[in-house]
């Protein structure tokens, strides 16, 4: 247990909120369920009072999702990190669905928190959204995809979603050992899938015949052949 803080002087609040954050973090990462975080135990963990941690947070589902948004911050951080020097938007896409998947991979805990249970209203979701929606809206802009921008986001993000949920929550499922190439090949499908997708009529489903002699046509032209 650890020793009892003096009392914060005035105007460092701030500081005593951070500090709460930081232990709470630990507690979740350490234990990997949200059930550590009781405002009694972070209050422990730092070293103060129940009451101080109250007063920078209402409630336990507060303080909850104060800590993973604070991880959360960063994923904007790194899609725009991940496409800063890239002009081309499909391969832009690509790139922010290569970095969605690794985020959640590497805060596994914060990630299952936010965006595996069921919320009336998520800001880690919404911010989620709008970086795919931009991703989303520039592909349509040059052609490469067709169709409603949002709509796309949408379906595009649940199978980022997708993987990046089974990834964490299955792991005994036969996962390759390059992690990082298999995302790869996830990110390819989602993008090559919706580019050609949303070019036939909703609901069409070609033959396997045409499917195959109309893939190997596209191929051979990106690739150059004849």
């Amino acid at each position: 247990m650890s020793s009892r803080r003096v009392r914060a002087n005035p105007g460092e609040g701030g500081r005593l909120r951070e500090e709460v954050l930081l232990a709470a973090e630990r507690m979740l990462v350490e234990a990997g369920t949200e059930d550590v975080l009781t405002l009694r135990a972070v209050a422990e963990r730092v070293g103060v009072t129940t009451p101080s941690v109250y007063r920078h947070f209402a409630s336990k589902d507060e303080l909850v999702e104060a800590v993973c948004l604070r991880a959360w911050d960063g994923l904007g951080s790194r899609i725009r990190e991940a496409c800063a020097r890239l002009t081309d938007p499909f391969i832009a896409l690509g790139q922010c669905g290569r970095a969605y998947i690794r985020f959640a991979l590497d805060h596994p805990v914060q990630y299952r928190v936010l965006m595996l249970r069921r919320t009336e209203s998520s800001p880690a979701a919404e911010a989620c959204f709008g970086y795919m929606v931009d991703a989303v809206t520039a592909c349509v802009a040059t052609g490469v995809l067709h169709g409603e921008p949002r709509r796309l986001a949408l379906s595009l993000w649940s199978a980022m979603h997708g993987c990046a949920s089974l990834l964490i929550n299955q792991p005994s499922l036969p996962w390759p050992a390059d992690l990082d190439e298999f995302v790869n090949e996830v990110v390819r499908m989602a993008g090559f899938g919706a580019a050609v997708s949303t070019r036939l009529a909703r609901g069409r489903v070609p033959r396997s015949a045409d499917v195959t002699a109309g893939a190997d046509t596209m191929v051979n032209r990106m690739e150059g052949r004849k």
